[in-house]
């Protein structure tokens, strides 16, 4: 029960990571606002049904992150379903994958609006009332593509590196609020939508358990857990940080991934 009684926002939380971050707060003892945009009807819903039913609190909320006023919204009614708002997790994400001549300007506008915008505007409407009750966790979910240069992302690495730098920013002027901003940089994390892929392409599981020194990509929970403890009491002294979930991808030097791949897919033995 690391987070009893605390009251949390997710944005994006009806499948993915954001999901795994909903079902685990829950389960410590949180009242969770599972929100979306509603894009998949009825998911998010069902998110926060399956929390109630499990015994836990939840209740859903449709919110588009590209519109401010509805992002104001949801953020008023989690203060006045719960009295509060302790913990706000920025984690929607919208976009495709590009690079910067094939990148469409409307395309790069949605990837900065639904992360780095929507994490602005969230928690520019929520700190007021964290400060006034005397402290709050921010987190906001990046990714190693903020700290490493990805194929054909370049609107993705991009946003994904200025969510890291607005956390520590933020950290810097709410500290003395006793409110903690941090981000989670995962890797490749095995959610609903990968496991289809990874299914109909079995040489890409090979390439992963190759490049990964864990020798797998991530779970939903393995990714929730590093969320939950920014959350929680337990990291009261961190702050500004950016918590790498990777499975040790990025400790390695360019050329130990290749010698990696090369012996995962059995090149040297051929």
């Amino acid at each position: 029960m690391r987070l009893k009684d605390k009251a949390a926002v997710i944005t994006g939380s009806s499948s993915g990571i954001g999901r795994g971050c909903a079902e685990l707060f829950a389960e410590e003892g949180a009242y969770v606002i599972v929100s979306d945009d509603g894009a998949r009807e009825g998911l998010g819903q069902q998110v926060a049904d399956r929390i109630v039913a499990a015994g836990g609190r939840a209740s859903y909320f449709r919110a588009n992150v590209l519109n401010p006023d509805e992002l104001q919204k949801l953020i008023r009614y989690a203060e006045e379903t719960c009295g509060r708002l302790d913990i706000l997790m920025n984690n929607a994400y919208t976009g495709r994958v590009a690079s910067v001549v094939e990148q469409e300007e409307a395309d790069w506008d949605v990837v900065f609006g639904s992360s780095v915008k929507a994490a602005f505007l969230g928690s520019k409407y929520a700190l007021p009332g964290m400060m006034k009750a005397g402290g709050g966790s921010i987190i906001n979910t990046a990714s190693v593509h903020g700290l490493l240069g990805g194929r054909r992302h370049s609107a993705y690495a991009a946003a994904k590196a200025a969510i890291i730098n607005l956390s520590r920013q933020m950290a810097l002027d709410y500290g003395k609020h006793n409110i903690r901003v941090n981000a989670i940089c995962p890797g490749r994390i095995v959610t609903e939508g990968k496991i289809e892929f990874l299914e109909k392409y079995p040489e890409e599981v090979r390439r992963q358990k190759a490049t990964y020194p864990l020798g797998r990509p991530g779970t939903m929970r393995e990714a929730a857990m590093a969320a939950l403890f920014l959350a929680s009491d337990e990291s009261s002294f961190v702050t500004g940080h950016a918590l790498v979930v990777d499975g040790g991808l990025t400790a390695q030097l360019a050329d130990g991934v290749a010698e990696s791949v090369e012996e995962g897919l059995g090149i040297w033995n051929q």
